[in-house]
C-alpha cells in the first residue's frame, strides 16, 4: 500500500523525530512511503485567525501537492481535520471544491489509518513504563478519532496505562490562542500538568505536536521528570 506522508509544519520544524517514527512505523506495517516536497503549512493558523481568503493560496498548494496520493496520512489529528475542512472553505468553487473533497476523502490521522484502514490493532511495540494520554481537542471533538489511539496503546507491551483526569479539557495551546490569550493559556496548561502529575505517570503521550510542545514546555519549566512522547514514537518503540 502506498502512503503519502503529510508531515505538518510543527513536525518538520520542531519534532523531526516524530516524522521519522511515523515513516518507520508505517514501513514496518508494509507501507511504501511517498513525501511530496512541495508540501508546506495546511493554512490552519491564518484560517483560524480569520484570514480565510488569504489562506486559500496555501490550501491550493496543498491540494495540488497531494493530488496523486492514494492515501494521505499525518501524525496530527488537528492537521488531518484541516484537510477535511477544505471542501467547506471552497464550497461553490466548481474547480477547487471537487479537488478539495478528493483530498479530504483520502486523508487519515496516523492511528485512525492503522486501525481502520490497515486493520491492525497490535503493531508489536514495547515500552516499559506508566503512561497517560492527552486527548487533543481537534482530533477527538472535530475529527472524531477517539478509540484508535486507545486500542493501539493498550496493546503496547510493558506499558501501564492510567486515564488522565479531565482528559477532555483543552491544554491551552489552540494554535494562535496561546499567543493571543497567553495568560488564560498558561492557566489551562498548568491545570493539565497538575492532572498529569495526579496520575503519577512517567510518560505523557499525545497525538498532536502542538499540544505536546505546549504541555512539554510547561513540564520542563516546572522541572518535572515526566517524559513527553508522541504516539508515533511509542508505537515505534521496540
Amino acid at each position: 500500500m502506498k502512503v503519502t506522508l503529510f508531515a505538518t509544519c510543527l513536525v518538520d520544524m520542531f519534532q523531526g523525530n516524530v516524522g521519522k517514527a511515523t515513516v518507520e512505523l508505517l514501513e514496518r506495517l508494509g507501507c511504501e512511503i511517498d513525501f511530496p516536497t512541495s508540501q508546506v503549512c495546511c493554512g490552519q493558523p491564518s484560517y483560524n485567525s480569520g484570514y480565510v481568503e488569504e489562506s486559500k493560496s496555501t490550501m491550493k498548494n496543498m491540494i495540488t501537492a497531494f493530488e496523486k496520493a492514494e492515501y494521505v496520512v499525518t501524525p496530527s489529528g488537528s492537521c488531518a481535520y484541516m484537510f477535511k475542512e477544505y471542501p467547506h472553505i471552497f464550497k461553490g468553487d466548481n474547480v477547487w471544491e471537487t479537488r478539495a473533497q478528493s483530498l479530504a476523502d483520502k486523508t487519515y490521522e496516523l492511528t485512525e489509518f492503522i486501525v481502520d484502514v490497515l486493520k491492525v490493532e497490535d503493531v508489536g511495540a514495547r515500552l516499559d513504563g506508566k503512561a497517560t494520554y492527552h486527548t487533543s481537542c481537534h482530533m477527538t471533538r472535530l475529527l472524531g478519532v477517539k478509540e484508535a489511539p486507545m486500542i493501539l496503546l493498550k496493546n503496547v507491551k510493558g506499558l501501564e496505562y492510567v486515564e488522565l483526569p479531565g482528559k477532555e479539557r483543552c491544554c491551552g495551546f489552540g494554535g494562535t490562542f496561546s499567543v493571543k490569550m497567553g495568560n488564560i493559556s498558561g492557566q489551562m496548561v498548568d491545570e493539565k500538568v497538575c492532572n498529569v502529575e495526579e496520575t503519577e505517570a512517567d510518560i505523557l503521550i499525545g497525538a498532536d505536536a502542538g499540544c505536546l510542545i505546549n504541555i512539554g514546555g510547561r513540564i520542563g519549566r516546572k522541572d518535572k521528570s515526566i517524559k513527553v512522547m508522541h504516539i508515533a514514537e511509542v508505537l515505534n518503540s521496540r
